[in-house]
């Protein structure tokens, strides 16, 4: 059963959306919440709401893509109630631009908060997670990452959180602190720049199937002991549909060369055997092969 009694949580860019659907939620399964946003009035007020139905929350605005900051963030949750027993990496933005399009204004604000604003609070909760020997890190990727029209930069910037997902799993051993990943799915204001970006340009787009709640049972069961035995998982949420995502992988049949490879070996490699193996772009799903 999933529980989250007593847990001392921080969750980052929850003043709205799908990042307050994770505080509501994980405040209502027993979590005491520090509820972050840079809008310092629409954190407290997820934390007050929190509050209300008798619940402990704090909130604590901030920009976690600065490194003091999120120290701070950090900080406040150990001083608050004692520990910080999981983070919700959630802080992200969006902006949808094709490769002729991008600014590099945008750009570097998109791989600045959605990457740094993923690593430098969990760099800062380690050190506490590994002293107590325990915690869970939960951060926020997408479908993105495999390659979507107009979200390049978008896509880079969660591609990387994922790998990040995948070197700190490797990094710490598996038992202690866990780190997952999720791939939400929510009608949000964010997700209207979507809408926009199609309607600006004549297209239309299939409304979003999920509301922000639809997440949060996901995110609390990956903070909560009942996931002890998942590590290292990016967890894609859409519509009803729930599953995992495969990691980026070296492909089968492996070509190798006598001696060293040249131009030409290359040219005759893809003509035989490549060529019949090329990847698709884009989001997609594939059948895992037993092991």
């Amino acid at each position: 059963m999933v529980k989250l009694e007593g847990k001392a949580i921080v969750i980052t860019g929850a003043g709205r959306g799908i990042g307050a659907a994770y505080a509501r939620a994980a405040a209502a399964l027993g979590a005491r919440v520090v509820v972050n946003d840079r809008d310092a009035a629409a954190a407290e007020e997820v934390a007050a709401g929190i509050r209300a139905t008798g619940a402990a929350a704090v909130s604590h605005p901030c920009d976690v893509a600065q490194w003091e900051p999120a120290r701070a963030l950090v900080e406040r949750c150990v001083q608050e109630f004692g520990a910080i027993d999981g983070l919700v990496n959630n802080a992200g933005v969006f902006r949808m631009e094709r490769i002729h399009e991008m600014t590099e204004a945008a750009c570097r604000m998109t791989l600045e908060v959605n990457v740094l604003g993923t690593m430098f609070p969990s760099a800062h909760a380690i050190g506490h997670m590994q002293r107590a020997g325990r915690g869970a890190i939960v951060n926020v990727t997408s479908g993105a990452q495999m390659g979507l029209v107009a979200m390049g930069a978008y896509g880079a910037s969660k591609g990387a959180v994922a790998s990040l997902t995948y070197a700190w799993a490797a990094d710490l051993p598996a038992g202690t602190i866990r780190v997952n990943a999720v791939s939400p799915s929510g009608a949000t204001q964010m997700g209207e720049h979507n809408v926009g970006y199609y309607r600006d340009r004549g297209q239309t787009i299939a409304p979003n199937p999920n509301t922000p709640e639809d997440n949060a049972p996901l995110v609390c069961y990956l903070l909560s002991d009942a996931a002890a035995g998942v590590h290292g998982q990016v967890v894609r949420i859409h519509g009803r549909k729930l599953a995992l995502v495969s990691h980026p992988a070296v492909l089968e049949p492996v070509q190798e060369h006598p001696s060293a490879w040249t131009s030409d070996a290359i040219e005759e490699a893809f003509a035989r055997v490549f060529c019949a193996h090329l990847q698709p772009v884009g989001l997609r799903h594939v059948r895992q092969s037993p092991a």
